[in-house]
């Protein structure tokens, strides 16, 4: 049967592709070290699970507004304006199942065939992938591990075209781990401004920095009117699979988000959200616990790669992923991971998962226990030398 042409311009996250590998390998019997996936490796806090299925008993099974529960859009408005020094209201919130649809309702709402959207590369694959499917251009911003991941300012001005529609900008980042600082982000606000353009702010990691504080630069002067912020309780609150995710906008770009997610999705379950207001208005304790974890995970790991030979590793600000620069190896990136999956037992991915400009490196996310990481760091040494 044929198909749209536009499906051969979507791409997939390569994560998946790679743990359907492993698991493979799993079931001939081989022992997997999973590093490829980006999830908490803890459970959704007991409170939060109560409060799903009190709203079950509760009789929230039905559908809800189109854009989220009024009280959940109320406190995300409350919560997410206290962290970045904003006063932001609920007619700007627009809850949809997962952080991905805004990703994709923002990238369709602002972009058309022949229009340019700038992305971070290395970066989540899923950009890319959208502004392709939409039929415009994507213009990678190449993320320099000299500059800590960050991008030369210089590069983010010469991209900017008339065509150019929308910013996408990672903070901190996924898969390089990396963070902005202020004058990153003062950067691409004056940019942004001078010529009229989106910002969507991926921030789905804010809770998850461990050097410097999280910035956003939708707390830059005259920014909340151009900016998107994307969040979401996947990472924070280790809630992956029950998959509720947000935007925060102006409300006139809301309206038309929430078009689309009626055209889409319809709504967000309403059982789910009720447990998400337990999250935001509940203890915050095993939050801090997990992030304290994954920062002592991620100072074991940047030592143990950095000992091994042919391997480098700058340590990273946020979120759960080290970013190792194996260009020492002499081995293509593409090439290293599987040798380390048939080899050493080890799922990671390979840099170009995320852009041509992760060539000569990997990602492994470090959301696994030390024993684990430690155990994959072993076996990386003992696989490398035997090259």
């Amino acid at each position: 049967m044929l198909l749209a042409q536009r499906m051969s311009r979507l791409g997939t996250e390569t994560a998946f592709e790679m743990l359907a590998k492993a698991r493979a390998l799993e079931a001939q019997g081989r022992s997997i070290i999973h590093l490829e996936i980006g999830e908490p490796d803890f459970d959704t806090p007991a409170h939060i699970r109560e409060a799903a299925k009190r709203a079950l008993d509760e009789g929230y099974t039905h559908y809800g507004p189109a854009a989220g529960l009024p009280e959940l859009r109320q406190m995300i408005a409350e919560k997410s304006g206290a962290l970045r020094g904003l006063e932001l209201a609920p007619e700007m919130v627009v809850v949809t199942p997962g952080a991905k649809p805004i990703m994709f309702f923002v990238i369709l709402a602002t972009a058309g065939e022949g229009d340019e959207v700038i992305y971070p590369n290395p970066g989540f694959p899923i950009y890319e992938s959208v502004i392709k499917f939409v039929g415009a251009k994507p213009v990678p911003l190449p993320l320099r591990e000299e500059k800590g991941f960050s991008f030369d300012p210089e590069e983010l001005v010469e991209l900017i075209s008339p065509r150019t529609k929308l910013i996408i900008l990672n903070s901190p980042q996924n898969p390089t781990g990396g963070a902005l600082s202020r004058h990153d982000l003062e950067v691409v606000a004056e940019a942004a401004k001078r010529h009229g353009v989106w910002v969507l702010a991926d921030e789905v990691y804010n809770a998850m920095q461990y050097e410097g504080t999280f910035q956003s630069i939708a707390s830059l002067p005259g920014m909340c009117e151009q900016t998107i912020i994307l969040d979401g309780f996947s990472k924070t609150y280790a809630m992956t699979g029950w998959r509720l995710g947000y935007g925060i906008m102006p409300p006139r770009l809301a309206e038309h988000i929430t078009r689309l997610a009626i055209n889409c999705n319809s709504c967000t379950s309403t059982f789910s959200q009720r447990a998400c207001l337990a999250a935001l208005d509940g203890p915050q304790d095993e939050v801090k616990a997990m992030v304290a974890a994954f920062r002592e995970r991620r100072d074991a790991i940047v030592t143990g790669l950095n000992e091994i030979e042919g391997v480098s590793c700058l340590k990273p600000k946020g979120a759960f992923y080290v970013f190792p620069n194996i260009k020492g190896t002499g081995k293509s990136s593409a090439w290293l991971e599987n040798y380390l999956l048939n080899e050493a037992g080890v799922a990671c991915l390979s840099g170009t998962a995320f852009g041509k400009f992760g060539e000569g490196y990997l990602r492994l996310s470090y959301a696994a226990s030390r024993e684990k990481i430690n155990q994959a760091l072993a076996n990386i040494d003992e696989a490398l030398r035997k090259l």
